[in-house]
């Protein structure tokens, strides 16, 4: 809806209020009036008229007209674009170089990405105060440039693509949490992007980690528990989807790939092996963290040196990092510290992860932990 509403507009907070309103007149009127046959296109229709409203409260019309190419707000099918994908199409449209790497990002993630303030900045290791800070400041470099909400030429994808990328990984990474909805979303914008895109290697890439991930979904949690990669029940794990995201990896590799989504893809796929090679696990995430130099992937990477049969190295790699605030170094030093015996400080590490937990399984997954120690 939110997508619909910024191509309609070409204005985030416009398209917010607009939404805004149109739920809570849909909240106010439904439960005597019921809900409509295509709940949202009556959405739609009532925040672009809430929106068409406002602008002639605000006597602005005149300056809008080119803004809004219709006399009465109805749904109408959006012209056939190079993208063929609105959300897509939008999410192109809100990754503009005149905006920092992570404020595109973090832009495209609220506004059409279906993530809350507080996901975002869990996805970037940030505050939500920092993430508010960071979005206003985004939206004000809009205002203040005049940045137009429009489709990008076909000759300036390239250019955005690493931004789109990361939008899509991001949305996916929730989805791998426990939205499905949004890891299902995630994939079906991979299908389109890739489609478009056929020679991007990355975007192939991408599109592999998040099949042979999602491969796994029905297996990673047992009712409110999660369970872990040694503990699933591969019995659960769609091999058809694992299958097709090899093929996919394949395009990439052949396409000469070798960045850190095609990493990340070839690692997924290492771990979908009857007997997991976690030594070449190790050596893939040390490539993985020589591309991107992320602290995350370098836990990542310990967390395989540990499963190679070296928790003490693990540890001591562990321990280097700044991660204080990020749950899933905690859990893994608890962990590690538990296999190394020192039950005291396993404790301590498993309790910290605890307050940083913001879903229930990974609240139970802890607390069980903690019970076994």
């Amino acid at each position: 809806m939110l997508a619909s509403l910024v191509g309609f507009l070409r204005d985030v907070d416009r398209a917010e209020e607009a939404a805004q309103e149109a739920f809570a007149i849909a909240a106010q009127r439904w439960p005597t009036s019921g809900v409509p046959d295509n709940p949202g296109a009556w959405l739609v229709t009532a925040a672009r008229n809430r929106a068409i409203d406002r602008i002639r409260r605000e006597r602005t019309l005149a300056g809008k007209l080119h803004l809004l190419p219709v006399q009465e707000a109805i749904i109408e099918e959006f012209d056939d674009t190079r993208i063929k994908d609105e959300r897509l199409e939008l999410i192109f449209t809100c990754c503009h170089p005149a905006l920092p790497l992570d404020g595109q990002v973090a832009l495209t993630l609220r506004t059409l990405g279906g993530l809350r303030t507080a996901e975002i900045a869990r996805s970037f290791l940030v505050s939500e105060e920092t993430m508010k800070r960071r979005l206003t400041r985004a939206k004000n470099k809009i205002k203040a440039t005049g940045i137009p909400f429009a489709v990008p030429g076909a000759h300036l994808l390239s250019e955005r693509v690493d931004a789109v990328l990361a939008v899509i990984y991001l949305i996916y990474n929730e989805g791998y949490r426990g939205r499905i909805d949004l890891g299902a979303e995630a994939i079906r914008l991979g299908h389109v992007l890739a489609t478009l895109m056929p020679e991007q290697p990355e975007v192939h890439g991408l599109l592999a980690l998040m099949l042979i991930h999602h491969a796994r979904r029905r297996a990673r949690f047992s009712g409110d528990d999660l369970v872990l990669l040694d503990d699933q029940d591969r019995s659960l794990w769609d091999m058809r989807q694992i299958t097709a995201g090899r093929a996919v990896l394949d395009r990439a590799l052949a396409l000469g790939g070798r960045g850190a989504y095609v990493v990340q893809a070839v690692i997924a796929s290492l771990q979908t092996h009857e007997r997991i090679d976690w030594p070449q696990v190790a050596a893939m995430y040390r490539r993985l963290a020589g591309l991107t130099g992320s602290p995350v992937v370098e836990l990542n990477h310990a967390v395989a040196v540990a499963q190679a049969g070296d928790p003490a190295a693990a540890l001591h790699a562990v321990d280097r990092l700044d991660l204080d605030g990020y749950l899933y170094f905690h859990s893994t030093r608890g962990e590690l510290l538990r296999r190394l015996g020192r039950a005291a400080e396993a404790r301590t590490a498993y309790h910290r992860a605890l307050e940083l937990a913001t879903s229930t399984p990974e609240r139970r997954f802890l607390r069980r932990r903690l019970q076994q120690l």
